[in-house]
């Protein structure tokens, strides 16, 4: 595999699934800006013009080119055209056809399901247009949420590094979970 774009938007039942826009920044600073949403994402609390900062660098991140990139996309509401999270694919490796996903959502839309939604169809982008073989989710073990996300997915805890790394100046102990191709694609019951 060459590089990878999605045709754009990908759908799903209740969300849009595309690129970001720089007229994204005001629903973009809306979750990025909330103490509760960031915990466990590896920036902090952003300002205005942090905000728009991120987005200017996101607004490249709609293809893969080259492994070690991210897919960046907005999670945008169908019925409302709100962006109300991101969701991330990593193309982490070519000849071993790894990956990588994450996720972020406003918390006023967190409970809902959306997430665990944009999250599927990112794995279904990756083992079934991008021809990953194995995609994980690395997230630090106190995100209990995010943790039961994964499982409803089908994806299996791996591992549990203490002291994996220095996060927002504390130690942190990470989860790794992973799902398979062939797990996708004969999902247990």
């Amino acid at each position: 595999m060459t590089g990878f774009r999605p045709e754009y938007p990908v759908r799903t039942e209740r969300l849009e699934l595309r690129p970001h826009r720089m007229d994204d920044l005001d629903d973009l600073f809306a979750f990025h800006s909330r103490p509760e949403v960031v915990r466990y994402t590896p920036w902090p609390v952003r300002d205005r013009e942090q905000t728009r900062v991120a987005l200017e660098k996101k607004l490249s991140q709609g293809e893969l080119t080259e492994p070690g990139q991210w897919l960046v996309l907005a999670i945008e509401l169908r019925e409302t055209g709100t962006v109300v999270g991101e969701v991330l694919l990593k193309w982490a490796s070519a000849a071993d056809r790894q990956g990588e996903i994450g996720f972020a959502l406003h918390s006023a839309h967190q409970g809902k399901g959306l997430a665990a939604e944009a999250a599927r169809e990112m794995l279904r982008l990756g083992f079934e247009e991008l021809g990953l073989h194995r995609i994980v989710a690395v997230l630090d073990d106190r995100n209990t949420a995010s943790a039961q996300l994964l499982k409803r997915l089908g994806m299996r805890r791996e591992a549990h590094h203490l002291h994996a790394s220095v996060f927002k100046g504390e130690w942190a102990n990470e989860y790794v979970y992973a799902l398979l191709d062939n797990e996708w694609r004969t999902p247990r019951p």
